[in-house]
């Protein structure tokens, strides 16, 4: 079943103050966190600090920065009382994430300057897994996350990592603090909200490797599809996706987007590259729509803007598409959104669009 995130911000923040509770009455100010330049102290209230910033981006849909905040503690706030504070900013993460609607996004600076309801939830659990690790490490404790929690992170947020022995060993090695067997050690890292690309009736919301997954099989990914579930296209697409994640090769803005018409949020479809760009920088696409969205220039729309988006990125000069010749509403959308017919053999055309100086 699909989750929004709220219940992995709770599970994973009810771990932290449990394991950290048992040894509240230790020296934090004074013990470095793991192989961060703060203390236990600094680091546990940084936790809090984070789960509430994230929380008041969603409840104020703050679009340009983060609010203008922070929390301070009471003076002679013991260490229990910073775990207080913590499942207290918790739970406001996790009502934020329950009450936001699906399309909201708010400002997050890396990498596309936003992130919906599912990205905050990842990027929490992710703040408090890796913090928690720090903390005990510093204080020579044991501490290891449910496998799911990590695997929730990694699915979301870590699309450009490939999958590892154990979701906990791969999410440590991600954010240099492990290593992995045949990777080289992580030295800067940074995780990876998905890009949404604007239209005019529609967005493109990218695909993550949860959603891939869940798309393949028989769920909606987090979307409310027009026709009750994506076209049978889309699903092939979608497990595509996912096994280049597994790879190691996925890329994701050179991925799969759900089609989500403004109106309604509904999603219509699917379009996306079947690759990253060749050496020669040419890239191809495919797509498809729900029946019931054929016939409405939504496709022609979806395209237009996610060609427009591949033609202005430096490693992209042509954007091509092949099609069955007995597909005429497919030749169509290509015609309309500036393709032009380049190739043909016995049962397909291919169609390109370059760059303005390749046309």
């Amino acid at each position: 079943m699909w989750t929004t995130g709220a219940e992995q911000v709770e599970q994973a923040v009810a771990e932290c103050v449990g394991v950290l509770g048992a040894v509240a009455g230790r020296d934090w100010a004074g013990v470095r966190a793991g192989r961060l330049e703060w203390s236990c102290r600094e680091t546990a209230v940084h936790i809090a600090d984070d789960l509430i910033a994230y929380a008041g981006q969603l409840a104020g849909r703050e679009s340009e920065a983060y609010g203008p905040f922070e929390i301070v503690l009471e003076e002679g706030t013991d260490n229990a009382g910073v775990l207080r504070v913590i499942g207290t900013m918790g739970t406001l993460l996790a009502a934020a994430v329950r009450t936001t609607p699906r399309e909201v996004r708010a400002f997050h600076p890396y990498p596309f300057r936003s992130a919906n309801r599912e990205g905050f939830a990842a990027m929490g659990v992710a703040e408090v897994l890796l913090h928690t690790h720090d903390i005990a490490e510093g204080l020579g404790i044991a501490y290891e996350p449910d496998p799911a929690l990590c695997d929730f992170v990694l699915t979301r947020i870590f699309p450009h990592v490939q999958p590892g022995p154990t979701p906990w060993r791969t999410l440590l090695w991600a954010t240099a603090r492990g290593e992995l067997p045949g990777r080289a050690p992580v030295t800067q890292w940074r995780w990876s909200n998905n890009l949404v690309i604007e239209a005019e009736r529609l967005t493109l919301q990218g695909v993550t490797p949860a959603a891939a997954t869940d798309l393949s099989t028989v769920g909606d990914g987090g979307f409310a599809w027009l026709d009750g579930g994506p076209a049978e296209g889309t699903r092939v697409g979608a497990g595509l996706v996912y096994k280049q994640y597994e790879d190691g090769v996925h890329r994701p803005e050179w991925g799969m987007y759900v089609l989500v018409r403004r109106e309604d949020g509904r999603a219509l479809g699917a379009m996306g590259f079947h690759s990253v760009p060749d050496a020669t920088g040419r890239v191809e696409v495919g797509y498809d729509l729900v029946e019931a969205a054929r016939g409405h220039g939504y496709a022609t729309e979806a395209l237009r803007a996610l060609s427009s988006w591949a033609l202005d990125r430096p490693e992209a000069r042509v954007v091509v598409a092949t099609v069955e010749r007995d597909n005429l509403p497919s030749q169509h959308v290509l015609a309309r959104a500036g393709f032009t017919r380049v190739a043909e053999d016995p049962e397909h055309l291919t169609y390109e669009l370059g760059a303005p100086g390749e046309r």
